[in-house]
């Protein structure tokens, strides 16, 4: 049974549902991929500016991530939420970050409309971060300090389970190139073959990999091997992306890319140059907010579990948040695991399912009903400050 104030919070949602599941609706129609969601963030500004959010945009160097405040006036926490929206290549809303981008709206305008009506002290904010999927708009925006001075980052997650208290894995994006000499097919001793260099590479790594803890990952691609296969190719190049527990085996994991790159280019007399892309943080679920959403999605009849620890984790720049403030990224079900794959077209289609749709709605709820509790329980606001500063400050750097 919600009590008044909350039961307000989840009427205030309801009023909202056709502006809610209609920006779900148009993101998901108009996929753009990251760095490039102009139409989903100008829906989103509009939407919240009618609520009496006040907009900055562009934000943090970036075209398409904005920053929403509603200020109550009064003294009290600012409580972030954290909206998702670009699309996948070729594969649209495959992720549903459509749902991400309409919960979070939803659950900020609800708290506001509450903050109103019952005299709440306290800021609450959107953050619009693009470009997950490719370079963590997260990133930049915690980097920068745009965090500073939030209680915590609230966010839900489209997903085949309902799961609260989820890690993540470190990752990195790591690219691999080899520079040859181009000649004749007919005389290859008159050229440099980067394009073996960039074979051995692979076959080194397959051996080096073996070394590294069991959580550790690599996965990669060829993106440049040459154009004709008559020529000797002149430069190769392959993308990966490496995955552990922590930020200091993705280093370790690094280095050991350099020096194999080295070596694979000693093969052909080859150039090699690595580098990466922006790092992805390990993620630190705060389990005193997680608890605080479970026992607020109780009465809207989702039961929300603890995760297998056994099972496989991704990565997201939720986690760069996570090192700087209390943050959740919990997980609703939109279909059955046995028919949906994340990232691909059946994760894309049921994002706009009526199951989604519920989602929506069930997502702003939850967030604003936790943001709402950040924002009233000083006991709570003690316990997830208090877990953040022993188990997540050890690991800053």
């Amino acid at each position: 049974m919600l009590e008044p104030r909350k039961r307000f919070i989840c009427e205030a949602a309801d009023s909202m549902k056709d502006e809610l599941i209609s920006i779900s609706h148009r993101i998901h129609d108009n996929p753009e991929p990251g760095g490039q969601e102009f139409k989903a963030c100008e829906w989103q500004k509009e939407f919240l500016r009618q609520r009496g959010f006040i907009v900055e945009n562009p934000f943090c160097g970036m075209a398409t991530a904005f920053k929403a405040d509603f200020d109550t006036g009064a003294r009290g926490p600012q409580v972030a939420f954290l909206s998702e929206y670009d699309a996948l290549e070729g594969v649209g809303h495959g992720c549903g970050h459509n749902i991400i981008a309409a919960s979070a709206l939803g659950a900020a305008a609800a708290l506001a409309a509450a903050a109103q009506k019952f005299g709440l002290g306290g800021r609450i904010s959107v953050f619009g971060t693009p470009a997950e999927e490719t370079e963590g708009g997260k990133i930049p925006m915690a980097e920068a300090g745009c965090f500073d001075g939030c209680a915590c980052a609230l966010m839900v997650h489209p997903a085949t389970e309902n799961l609260i208290c989820r890690g993540g894995l470190a990752a990195q994006s790591v690219y691999v190139e080899f520079f040859g000499k181009a000649a004749h097919s007919s005389t290859p001793s008159a050229g440099i073959n980067a394009l073996t260099s960039l074979i051995r590479f692979f076959s080194a790594m397959d051996a080096v990999q073996q070394t590294w803890p069991n959580e550790s990952k690599i996965n990669g691609i060829i993106t440049d091997g040459g154009k004709a296969s008559n020529v000797i190719c002149e430069y190769a190049r392959g993308d990966f992306t490496i995955r552990a527990a922590r930020k200091q085996q993705i280093l370790a994991m690094y280095s050991d890319m350099q020096r194999t790159a080295e070596a694979a280019a000693l093969v052909t007399g080859a150039k090699a140059q690595v580098s990466c892309g922006r790092f992805y943080a390990e993620r630190y679920p705060n389990r005193a907010l997680g608890a605080a959403f479970k026992a607020n999605m109780e009465p809207l009849g989702e039961i929300m579990n603890y995760p297998d620890p056994a099972a496989q984790l991704g990565s997201s720049d939720i986690g760069n948040v996570s090192l700087v403030i209390p943050a959740i990224h919990e997980y609703l079900s939109i279909g059955d695991p046995r028919e949906l794959r994340s990232h691909d077209a059946t994760f894309c289609a049921a994002a706009v399912s009526e199951r989604a749709d519920e989602v929506v709605l069930l997502a702003a709820k939850g967030l604003a009903m936790t943001g709402f509790d950040v924002m009233t329980d000083k006991e709570l606001g003690a316990a997830m400050r208090k877990e953040f500063d022993e188990k997540v400050r050890p690991f800053q750097c």
